[in-house]
């Protein structure tokens, strides 16, 4: 077996865990029977889960846009990056289990902390799998380790707000999704988009 791999297995199959992923989460979107509630009304009281819904849609989006720029620089694998990119995987997983939570049990300091806590597994576990890629491919991380740093911070903190303020902790998990919507510079110089504004 050779010692590196090449890594056109490990995106496609990201590819499909991701996209699976985000299959899951919008199975659980269910329409609500009018019986009891008019159309209306049925509509206000799921659209807490459509919203949350739509924060764990765009925060998986935002890790597969830059899992691809990630993996976009790789050649080869080694046996350390298909075991750190399962472990990414395994707590991007996650997401459908807390976004169905907070559907089920509401917006609560519980549901809101442990939606808090899926958001931090997989940001460690992004850190640990772009560092390993970097290093072997002497490359710098697309987003800046500042960035990842910053987010990171943003989602542990949302755990311990989110048993007095549910509403702030879901403001600063949607804080760390929109810093990552805008694409780091090394990538816009390289594919020659440039945002109206600077971040």
């Amino acid at each position: 077996m050779p010692r590196d791999l090449n890594s056109s297995r490990l995106e496609a199959f990201s590819d499909g865990v991701i996209a699976v992923i985000i299959t899951i989460m919008v199975l659980d979107l269910r329409v609500p029977s009018t019986r009891q509630l008019g159309n209306a009304d049925a509509l206000r009281a799921d659209l807490k889960l459509v919203l949350v819904y739509l924060l764990s849609f765009v925060q998986t989006g935002i890790y597969w846009v830059n899992h691809h720029y990630l993996i976009d620089d790789v050649e080869e694998v080694s046996h350390g990056i298909l075991w750190a990119n399962l472990a990414f995987l395994f707590t991007l997983s996650l997401f459908p289990f807390a976004t169905n939570w907070v559907g089920e049990r509401g917006v609560s300091s519980f549901s809101i902390a442990l939606y808090a806590v899926v958001s931090v597994l997989p940001a460690v576990t992004w850190v640990v799998l772009s560092n390993i890629i970097c290093r072997h491919c002497g490359i710098p991380p697309a987003g800046s380790r500042t960035k990842q740093l910053v987010s990171t911070s943003l989602y542990i903190a949302a755990i311990p707000t989110a048993c007095y303020h549910p509403l702030i902790a879901i403001g600063m998990i949607a804080l760390v999704a929109v810093l990552w919507l805008v694409p780091p510079r090394r990538l816009q110089a390289a594919t020659g988009s440039q945002p109206s504004s600077n971040p």
